[in-house]
């Protein structure tokens, strides 16, 4: 088991990147931080068109586990986002990027949970959609989605200052 698991792990570079390469998608980039550690990569999300994160640059880091793709990556944004699916430390709270399997709680299907036919350009399409539709039922972030519901000017305040933020830093 070890030698496959070996063989796996020595063919995943090249097939992550081509993997992108084959299926470009707009409004990300993404590649190894360090091309001696396959595990860690970093990403940058362009706020999509039409929705309040529109121009800003928000990088994140994603971390592969040993047991890839039968585990999940997890996601952290680097760059400072207010969002209710997004903690506040950064850490991406979304369905895809759960442990697979049943909910223990019964609010996501397994089918919603990671499966091992996801890949970089998923996860990263399914954030993007995030951003444009954010889930305020089930937050990560509860004081941003309290804001959502029942101070939307506020909320939309924070947001343009994290995309100030985001394109100060990109400079």
């Amino acid at each position: 088991m070890k030698l496959f698991h070996g063989r796996i792990l020595a063919l995943l570079p090249d097939f992550l990147t081509n993997e992108l390469n084959k299926n470009p998608v707009e409004g990300f980039s993404a590649g190894l931080i360090d091309d001696n550690d396959i595990y860690q990569w970093e990403v940058l999300i362009i706020g999509p068109p039409d929705t309040l994160y529109e121009g800003g640059f928000f990088k994140a880091h994603l971390q592969f586990p040993k047991e890839y793709p039968l585990r999940p990556p997890r996601m952290k944004f680097i760059t400072e986002i207010w969002h209710p699916n997004i903690e506040k430390n950064g850490n991406v709270c979304i369905s895809i990027l759960h442990e697979p399997g049943d909910d223990k709680w019964g609010y996501e299907k397994a089918s919603e949970r990671w499966l091992p036919v996801h890949t970089v350009e998923t996860i990263l399409i399914s954030v993007i959609s995030m951003l444009a539709d954010p889930n305020d039922e089930s937050p990560a972030n509860v004081d941003a989605a309290k804001e959502w519901r029942e101070s939307y000017a506020e909320f939309k305040r924070k947001v343009a200052r994290c995309v100030r933020k985001s394109q100060e830093e990109c400079l």
